[in-house]
């Protein structure tokens, strides 16, 4: 007998296509497909039907759970496309540093940022960052996210970021979100190869690349490149040898500074290019021709006190864009989608269906899920979330800092 689940009266169904759209750019961002007084079918994990709850609404006839949802909206659940969410330890340390006037370089050049969580990691054991790790993501999950990208980045050692992307294989077997692997060894060059940045470039390209293949242990290979991290040469090197092992391009780009990492992307042909804060208008005619998902992640920009990126401008010159919560612990310690669209809404000026597309549909086209991910369509994953009674869509970047998810199903099942 189907296992089935029945969510009726809801106030909005918001999200909807007809499973053939990958992406939204430019206008196409604003239309976001909404059914009001609507039901929703799910079985065996997967979206069966769907649409207006009319009088002659049929329930059913096979074993079926039914949800009430009056008053309440149903959404296609958050596709976040950048996290570093397997890290040893918060960095509390460096937020008070920075209240004091430190700057992010200044800190990361002292030995804080990214290698002050390398130290942390290497010294913790798998298990235990394993267990960390897993209590980090089903917290994410119960916010509304159905999909997420996790990086490597804070081992920097061969040991340790095996020992990072084998932590996020457990935990892709282990829960029930969709989770892809980016191995971001080239997110800092450790203090013992500062006088030999190419010696650790060969290190990953000889010795990381080659085990991370052979244990099939990521699905990306992404690089940090900005002004004090990887130049554009080096990322040039670095992607060309990880195509070489399958894995796609992701990029960290032009946090910093306008430092190139847009147009390395593109000619690396990459999923997406994230944070953008600096963007000007030849990256941005760089990435129209392109397709490559601009990525921003306002957390992070809350969070340090640097720029937005222009998605307002981004997206009236036809782009599609993508928002994510680069939920981590030195700047962003935040996995709440809800609160990224909230910042997008009040500091980027995107409308909240912008928004709202801009975390679930183009997320999951940065993360190649298109097509299992990110609407309400017939025959797509039934990761959907519910809401608490609110008056209307714009109530959720409204309501900033407050959880308004009552209820999360992911793969059909309803979670506690």
């Amino acid at each position: 007998m189907a296992n089935q689940i029945l969510i009726k009266n809801i106030k909005a169904l918001v999200g909807i296509d007809d499973g053939n759209v990958l992406k939204k750019s430019g206008k196409q961002m604003s239309e976001l497909g909404t059914i009001e007084n609507a039901f929703l079918l799910i079985e065996d994990g997967l979206i069966k039907d769907f649409g207006q709850q009319t009088s002659n609404f049929q329930l059913p006839t096979s074993n079926f759970k039914t949800i009430d949802a009056a008053g309440k909206h149903v959404l296609p659940s958050f596709v976040d496309s950048h996290t570093h969410l397997v890290f040893a330890a918060t960095r509390e340390e460096e937020f008070e540093m920075r209240i004091k006037g430190k700057s992010y370089e200044e800190i990361a050049a002292a030995g804080g940022g990214i290698l002050n969580s390398a130290k942390k990691l290497q010294a913790m054991s798998e298990d235990e960052l394993f267990e960390n790790s897993l209590t980090r993501l089903n917290e994410m999950m119960h916010f509304g996210t159905g999909a997420v990208e996790i990086k490597s980045g804070y081992g920097l050692t061969v040991k340790d970021e095996l020992k990072m992307l084998r932590v996020i294989q457990r935990l892709k077997k282990v829960s029930p979100i969709t989770i892809k692997a980016t191995f971001l060894g080239a997110h800092a060059i450790p203090a013992e190869y500062k006088q030999n940045r190419n010696g650790y470039i060969d290190l990953m390209i000889t010795e990381m690349l080659p085990q991370i293949a052979s244990e099939k242990l990521a699905d990306y290979c992404d690089v940090f490149c900005d002004k004090g991290f990887f130049t554009v040469g080096e990322t040039d090197i670095i992607l060309n040898a990880a195509a070489k092992f399958g894995l796609k391009a992701k990029i960290h780009g032009n946090e910093l500074g306008l430092t190139g990492g847009v147009q390395v992307a593109v000619k690396n042909n990459a999923l997406s290019v994230d944070h953008l804060e600096y963007t000007g208008d030849a990256e941005i005619e760089c990435l129209k021709n392109s397709n490559t998902m601009p990525t921003a992640l306002p957390n992070c920009s809350f969070f340090l006190g640097i720029p937005y990126a222009p998605f307002r401008k981004m997206i009236d010159a036809g782009l599609p864009v993508c928002l994510a919560t680069d939920y981590n612990p030195g700047s962003s310690p935040n996995p709440r989608m809800s609160f990224v669209i909230s910042l997008a809404c009040t500091q980027m000026k995107l409308t909240p269906e912008e928004a709202i597309n801009a975390t679930t549909i183009n997320g999951a086209y940065a993360l190649e899920l298109s097509k299992t991910h990110g609407s309400i369509a017939k025959g797509k994953v039934a990761n959907v979330f519910i809401t608490k009674q609110i008056s209307s869509l714009a109530y959720i970047p409204y309501s900033f800092g407050v959880d308004m998810v009552e209820s999360v199903i992911l793969g059909g099942k309803v979670l506690n």
